[in-house]
């Protein structure tokens, strides 16, 4: 029986201590300064534990930034919900009812998942032009929509070719047509890579910040376009409670969605990567 206590294992745990302890730093001093006063931030160090716990910078980031919130919520809900669903029928028709050069098709779908963001601003700028939704949540939700179906669809696909045929095969014998298979029988089984989608997808689109200030403008942005503009505005003196407390704002969403649904990540990841 391994020693609990043994030196290997006592380091190991220290240095794995450590590293969380170092990774932590930042976000502890977010969440100090965030509680300050002005005064209080000028007048101590870092670390130090604020002398009058407020949360002055806390409503004055949320005055700030509160409206920008509710845009990044309206604009990344249905942009991850509507971009995961059509990659989910187009990883099972690719994997499923493959049809004459679909392999082809595959492959230029993927090209989607190696193009960075700047190629496509002035093609999405105009489409969005054209359909009159610049400046507009609807354009940013369409913009991640079309950018977001080349991952959505690679990981529902890699995940559905480890389905066995003899699956999909049976349930066709039985008389079960293109939307009952993928309802009763697939679906229930993607929990996982479904979660890998929507952390992806949202994680993505709210901490995007070029295309938000990109495709739209004033009250219609993003909260990545508020804080940063928050932050590096010029006027009056600088408020780092604030600041820190904008951007402890702007991570919540995320970080929620790690603490909760995080353990289906690699599980979601892993379960399609025995097949390819």
């Amino acid at each position: 029986m391994t020693n609990a206590f043994s030196p290997s294992r006592l380091a190991i745990h220290a240095t794995l201590l450590f590293a969380a302890a170092l990774y932590l730093v930042p976000l502890v001093v977010m969440l100090l300064t965030s509680f300050k006063t002005p005064e209080d931030v000028r007048a101590s160090n870092l670390l130090s534990l604020p002398d009058v716990f407020t949360l002055i910078g806390w409503v004055k980031a949320w005055d700030v930034v509160g409206g920008h919130f509710w845009n990044s919520a309206k604009m990344a809900i249905p942009a991850v919900l509507i971009s995961t669903a059509i990659g989910a029928l187009n990883g099972y028709v690719l994997s499923m009812w493959r049809f004459r050069g679909s392999q082809l098709f595959f492959g230029l779908l993927l090209f989607g998942c190696f193009l960075p963001f700047q190629t496509i601003l002035l093609p999405a700028s105009f489409t969005l032009g054209k359909f009159g939704l610049a400046n507009t949540t609807v354009g940013l939700v369409l913009v991640h929509v079309v950018y977001g179906i080349a991952f959505t669809t690679l990981f529902f696909r890699n995940f559905y070719v480890s389905v066995p045929d003899a699956l999909v095969k049976a349930a066709r014998l039985d008389g079960a047509g293109f939307f009952t298979i993928f309802g009763r029988i697939l679906l229930p089984m993607s929990v996982p890579i479904i979660m890998v989608c929507l952390i992806w997808q949202f994680t993505q689109i709210w901490n995007d910040f070029l295309f938000g200030v990109v495709f739209a403008s004033g009250d219609a942005q993003p909260i990545t376009v508020a804080l940063n503009n928050l932050v590096n505005t010029s006027t009056g003196a600088k408020e780092y409670n604030v600041d820190m407390a904008a951007a402890m704002i702007a991570g919540l969403p995320t970080l929620l969605v790690y603490i909760l649904a995080g353990k289906y990540f690699l599980r979601g990841l892993t379960a399609g990567a025995v097949k390819g």
